[in-house]
């Protein structure tokens, strides 16, 4: 039976009771909260001929963006070949993106999503994974234009509204609009203040401009907000500790690694992306971290977490070297040197922007600066193209200057601090590094 979802969506279930489930697992998946697929999964049980449970159920594998999820899209894609006769149009598509993510085919993936968003503009569950696959391939204008698309057909009476403004302040931010996006930031917390990518969506502002007070305000303020029960808190509790990590207080920093960012041993792919360049940013300052780096690089040595996204390996790759491993970097790199020729979207971004950057992470473990920066120097104009956002990508700058330093090339190392000062108006971290370069010029 067609049912219509509170945002006049059509949905294929056999009850309302499962429109219902639908709603409530949407609004977790939207805001992160635990857990949207036991809530779709206990729809499904009930009602296996529910075609936008499954929908919905690829949608969150194909946002998780790792191998484990793998399994859970094939399974509802199955679901969805059987149900193919019932299904709309809509319905349809979804899984016909989904089956391209499961292919390899990330950026096709983003486009169906996107095609579907621009038909069917209040459909809450493709506007959230188009957005995500657009963050995942590093297209910074689409994470902007995608919202644009659909704003027109948002408000304030229509359920989800706050979501949507929420990416539209992160889009926003990414195309450096940065006071736009904190306007948008806060019409978001405005309508839902537990939302964790508009609070998300502040905090890059902040990162991205050095106002690093404001920035701890903004999060300490909300803490309570955003981070019971929600598995986005690590990654913004990552943030807490950039500017802590900023203002020179790595203490602070490393009590937030430790309490928040990866307080037990995981395996889900975001929490030991932020636990992996927390480490490495600290590496680049000479930092020791002690034992931390042992528990996080034993679960990026598992062999299945490889070859599935390029930016995470590049983060296993950085996980491996903070702890001593190089040998197991080294085989990483490998494997990405033989995933380089393959086809697929994840082999055009090993080639562009994962594998020279993994080689460069080695490179700099192992004391060749001068190929560091070889490398790097226009690698950091096609960063994007390996996905993460900005403030993630800061490491191939952070990196780049750092070694520029160690191999004495003092004006480069001006150059690019300039760069980094032209966005930023504020930017502590660059301060140690100009007294260095001060003593270069009068040792």
């Amino acid at each position: 039976m067609a049912y219509v979802d509170s945002r006049g969506i059509e949905l294929t279930a056999s009850t309302r009771a499962s429109v219902e489930q639908y709603e409530k697992a949407l609004d977790l998946l939207a805001g992160y909260f635990l857990d949207p697929v036991a809530t779709i999964e206990a729809a499904l049980a009930q009602d296996p001929d529910f075609v936008s449970g499954h929908c919905l159920r690829v949608g969150i594998g194909v946002i998780a963006a790792e191998a484990s999820a793998a399994p859970l899209i094939q399974e509802s894609l199955r679901e969805g070949e059987r149900l193919a006769a019932k299904a709309n149009d809509r319905e349809r598509r979804h899984f016909a993106a989904a089956k391209a993510w499961l292919d390899g085919d990330f950026h096709r993936a983003g486009e169906l999503y996107g095609r579907i968003v621009i038909d069917y503009p209040r459909d809450l569950l493709a506007v959230l994974v188009a957005h995500l696959c657009d963050f995942y391939v590093g297209r910074s204008r689409m994470l902007r234009d995608r919202i644009a698309h659909v704003l027109p057909y948002w408000g304030e009476g229509v359920p989800g509204y706050g979501y949507v403004l929420g990416m539209l302040a992160f889009g926003l931010e990414e195309t450096n609009l940065f006071e736009r996006a904190l306007d948008a930031a806060q019409s978001a917390l405005a309508l839902n203040r537990n939302d964790p990518w508009a609070v998300h969506a502040g905090a890059h502002v902040f990162e991205m401009t050095g106002r690093i007070p404001e920035g701890i305000e903004w999060l300490t303020t909300r803490e309570a907000d955003w981070a019971p029960n929600n598995a986005f808190a690590y990654h913004n509790y990552w943030h807490l500790a950039l500017y802590h990590l900023e203002a020179g207080d790595v203490p602070k920093a490393l009590s937030l690694f430790d309490r928040n960012i990866y307080p037990r041993p995981s395996k889900v792919a975001l929490e030991l992306v932020d636990a992996a360049a927390l480490l490495f940013r600290l590496f680049l300052r000479g930092v020791d971290v002690g034992e931390r780096s042992t528990s996080v690089a034993d679960a990026w040595s598992d062999p299945v977490q490889h070859g599935y996204y390029t930016f995470n390996d590049a983060h296993a790759v950085m996980a491996l070297v903070v702890d001593g491993r190089l040998a197991e970097a080294r085989e990483i790199v490998s494997a990405l040197e033989r995933s380089a020729a393959e086809d697929g979207s994840n082999p055009d971004m090993i080639r562009q922007v994962g594998l020279p950057f993994a080689r460069s992470v080695v490179d700099f473990a192992e004391g060749r600066h001068r190929a560091v920066v070889e490398t790097l120097l226009p690698l950091r104009l096609v960063a994007n193209r390996f996905g993460g956002s900005n403030a993630q990508r800061d490491l191939v700058e952070q990196m780049l200057i750092e070694s520029a330093v160690r191999a004495g090339e003092t004006r480069l190392a001006r150059a690019l601090l300039g760069e980094l000062r032209l966005i930023r108006r504020e930017s502590p971290w660059a301060r140690p590094v100009e007294r260095r370069l001060a003593r270069h010029a009068h040792g």
